[in-house]
């Protein structure tokens, strides 16, 4: 029952949120979220007292001659993505107090279908199902690119709708083989997520190599990892603050977590074989991201391109197959959306306080605002993974678990850590330190609602950091799971 409610609950209230009027449509879309996030923590409550309850499963027959499900669950990996994404869209619409969108009622309709999505999409546990939720998450975030976006809008998420698309594709036809060579326990075919797992492993090196690159396709474009990541920058900075912290908080972990729970176990041999190569191309989304980002003078695209590194760095942790790798990506999965809602908060606030976010122009702030050169110092400190902060125990697990697979990929990959303290301190001391380099800009007190997101997300970096037992707790059993399932 309460699997079912944790997705039935945002879509009823994505529908009441578009019939809304004004500016209730904005206090309603907030009330549900909050709501639906007092769900999220019943459900954490009876997964820890019982993981196995029934309460957290739900498996209806769909279309039973196709041997298609309705079957949710929450593992260790789900309800810790549920938790992040019921914990940071409440987040998201405050963010948006301060900006006036047309339209509001189908903008927080919107974001609450999305999330009813994403949701979807985490707990999925027949292979069709999840099919339809990845493909659902992908319309909200189009539409609210295409109506709320910036410039030259229309073209780019054209170009970020069909590449996701495409990907999908990819992976349908991947899933669709397995189907195929799949057996229930009935004897007829079938998308449990086992019968899946089963169908994959029965397969040839050269057929699970085959199916490795379709499902993977689709993962590593919506990370993105290199070279599928062309639609990722101009997407981020297009993007409406709130869609673009939809993009990187929690949709990017779309892909990470598809690797992880339906990649690995399917196609063991396609992993070993090919697995490397994808690290490989991991490590060089890593570099090449924190490269880009150093010379980038608009802050926002410099946060994209760092949230392009930090989501490689991920999925090389992943790829290894290690239980140092695995647990350290659901641990940075979890600070890489908080940083990055916090990061893009500050890009927007920075614009909307000095109508700039080019770097050279910017300088001085601290001086005119204390407070806010505090919250914000906190936030990149995150982001640079400093010790003590939410970013750290992720990162260390991650590099250790590339290191058992290669020390010279894990010299590589550390790189990340030097240069995402170049480009963040960097651009911190340039906008925050100093004397003001253009006398026409002034940085007044910060919004209430502004204020409140970034004290809830910098106690969170500190509290995470300090205690990231709280997370590792949640997912340790389902990577114990399925380091024996890869065996």
């Amino acid at each position: 029952m309460l699997a079912g409610l944790l997705i039935v609950f945002p879509l009823i209230a994505a529908l009441l949120v578009f019939m809304a009027k004004g500016k209730g449509a904005r206090n309603l879309a907030l009330g549900f979220s909050i709501l639906q996030f007092a769900l999220s923590l019943v459900a954490l409550f009876q997964f820890k007292h019982n993981p196995t309850s029934h309460h957290l499963l739900l498996n209806c027959t769909w279309v039973k001659s196709l041997g298609i499900n309705f079957a949710v669950g929450l593992d260790g990996f789900a309800m810790l993505l549920v938790l992040l994404t019921t914990f940071l869209v409440p987040l998201i619409i405050v963010t948006s107090f301060k900006n006036t969108y047309e339209k509001e009622n189908i903008f927080y309709g919107l974001i609450l279908l999305m999330q009813m999505a994403l949701v979807g999409v985490f707990m999925a546990n027949d292979g069709f199902l999840f099919y339809v939720f990845w493909e659902l998450a992908l319309i909200p975030i189009y539409f609210i690119c295409l109506m709320w976006g910036g410039e030259n809008r229309g073209k780019i998420t054209f170009k970020f709708f069909v590449y996701t698309l495409l990907g999908s594709l990819f992976m349908l036809v991947g899933l669709v083989y397995l189907y195929n060579n799949s057996m229930s326990l009935a004897g007829t075919k079938s998308w449990a997520i086992q019968d899946l797992i089963n169908s994959g492993r029965s397969l040839g090196e050269g057929q699970q190599s085959i199916i490795f690159w379709l499902i993977f396709i689709a993962f590593a474009i919506k990370m993105p990892i290199f070279p599928f990541h062309t639609w990722q920058p101009d997407t981020y900075v297009t993007a409406p603050t709130q869609g673009t912290m939809l993009l990187s908080g929690i949709m990017a972990k779309m892909g990470t977590f598809g690797v992880m729970k339906w990649l690995l176990p399917i196609v063991p041999m396609g992993i070993e074989k090919w697995g490397g190569f994808a690290i490989g191309l991991s490590i060089v989304g890593v570099i090449y991201g924190s490269c880009i980002a150093i010379v980038q003078k608009d802050y926002k695209r410099l946060i994209a391109y760092s949230s392009f590194a930090h989501v490689g760095l991920i999925g090389a942790g992943i790829l290894t197959a290690t239980a140092q790798g695995l647990q350290g990506a659901m641990l940075q999965m979890v600070a890489h959306g908080i940083n990055a809602v916090g990061l893009f908060l500050i890009a927007d606030i920075l614009l909307r306080h000095t109508g700039t976010r080019d770097i050279d122009k910017l300088g001085g702030i601290r001086s005119m605002n204390g407070n806010f050169a505090v919250l914000f110092l906190i936030v990149m400190l995150g982001a640079v993974a400093l010790p003590l902060t939410s970013g750290f125990p992720g990162e260390f697990l991650l590099i250790n678990g590339v290191f058992q697979f290669s020390a010279t990929a894990a010299a590589f990959a550390g790189l990340s850590v030097i240069l995402g303290a170049v480009y963040m301190l960097r651009s911190y001391q340039s906008i925050m330190l100093g004397d003001r380099k253009d006398s026409n800009i002034t940085f007044g007190s910060l919004d209430g609602s502004d204020k409140a997101v970034l004290i809830i997300i910098c106690a969170a970096i500190i509290a995470f950091g300090v205690y990231p037992k709280a997370l590792t707790d949640i997912t340790e059993p389902a990577v114990k799971a399925l380091m024996q399932n890869l065996k």
